[in-house]
């Protein structure tokens, strides 16, 4: 595998791990969020995929970000009778977003961006000690 071929799966990999987190973090944002009116839909979760590209000019497999999905697993339901989204039993719908899920996604996110950037410093690595060696 030559260099150019290294770099752009890596960088493929930052691009998809940094959409991830954009996703989980707009989740983690709408944790706590109600519908705008009574009985309403609340946020609904999102969860990313990802998907195999062919790069033609480097003939190499890249990974990019797939489809964006809603999860369709039930919303929370809490008795608050005085709440503003409230329906007609006195029940509030809040998203169905498990912060601890979030966060333990958003820390495997950020793990796959790391080893994605260690391909990346490695590789610029070996292009600097080839260029090194052709000097001497």
């Amino acid at each position: 595998m030559d260099f150019l071929k290294s770099m752009s799966i890596a960088a493929s990999g930052l691009r998809a791990q940094a959409g991830r987190m954009r996703i989980i973090s707009e989740n983690i944002a709408n944790a706590d969020s109600t519908a705008q009116t009574p009985g309403g839909e609340p946020y609904r979760r999102k969860v990313p995929t990802f998907s195999s590209e062919l790069d033609r000019s480097l003939d190499a497999r890249t990974v990019g970000l797939g489809k964006v999905r809603p999860d369709k697993s039930a919303f929370r339901l809490k008795h608050e009778p005085g709440h503003p989204a409230a329906d007609a039993n006195g029940n509030v719908k809040y998203p169905n977003v498990n912060s601890m899920v979030e966060m333990a996604d958003m820390r495997e996110a950020q793990r796959s961006y790391e080893a994605n950037l260690n391909v990346v410093g490695a590789t610029r690595r070996m292009i600097q000690r080839t260029l090194d060696i052709l000097k001497a």
